[in-house]
């Protein structure tokens, strides 16, 4: 008797949690960051595939540097000019680094 006692209880608890952070996504837009204070113009997502064909076409393992630019242009929405360098201009691709601290994008 205890146990179901404690796992209805259990149950009560995650259902309220479930729909106090749903209700908050919901008046939120669904992300979890602070509204901006002005309205800013909706940035426009780039070609990664193309930015990326141009930055990994004179690299040995094209399909790799391909599959790697293609994750850090997706989640930077931003690829550096050339094909080597450059990574001042998108400070984003820049920064991610592997489980190792090499870096992430070419």
């Amino acid at each position: 008797m205890a146990i179901s006692k404690a796992l209805l209880a259990s149950l009560l608890i995650s259902l309220l949690l479930n729909y106090q952070i749903s209700e908050a996504a919901t008046t939120s837009g669904g992300d979890h960051e602070s509204p901006p204070t002005q309205a800013s113009p909706p940035t426009q997502k780039i070609d990664c595939g193309a930015a990326c064909s141009a930055r990994c076409r004179l690299s040995s393992r094209p399909h790799l540097c391909k599959r790697a630019c293609g994750t850090c242009c997706a989640r930077c929405n931003c690829v550096p000019p050339g094909t080597y360098g450059n990574y001042e201009t998108c400070a984003c691709y820049a920064n991610m680094t592997t489980h190792g601290n090499k870096r992430k994008c070419p």
